[in-house]
């Protein structure tokens, strides 16, 4: 499976994920420690909050961990065939890992997807 994780500093997890500009990427198999094999680092207009549509960077990613994620963020990713997981406070590769054996389960709700930008999204 291949993995985003949400992560400012490329060291821990990063808070609201609609937001989030670098991400750690990992493939990890059952069994086995997860692999980081990939950085990415993009621009705001690509950021989940901001992007309009079309390729995106993140494509091809199975499952995306970051430290918070709000109801549209959920359902963007949901629609791009990208399961959300919320993980806080342990290492990126121990969140992959945990997902993994099962131990960090994803976010499943979908919200109402209307994000008209006047509200604070880091309360999600």
């Amino acid at each position: 499976m291949k993995f985003a994780v949400a992560s400012e500093d490329f060291q821990t997890i990063s808070g609201h994920a609609g937001h989030a500009a670098r991400f750690l990427v990992y493939e990890a198999e059952t069994g086995k420690d997860p692999v980081e094999i990939a950085r990415i680092d993009i621009n705001e207009d690509q950021t989940i909050h901001n992007f309009q549509g079309g390729q995106h960077p993140l494509d091809g990613i199975e499952v995306l961990i970051a430290g918070s994620a709000g109801g549209c963020f959920v359902e963007r990713m949901q629609k791009r065939g990208i399961t959300t997981v919320v993980a806080r406070d342990i290492p990126p590769a121990a969140a992959v890992a945990g997902y993994m054996m099962g131990v960090i389960h994803p976010l499943t709700e979908a919200g109402m997807c209307e994000c008209s930008g006047d509200h604070d999204h880091h309360q999600h």
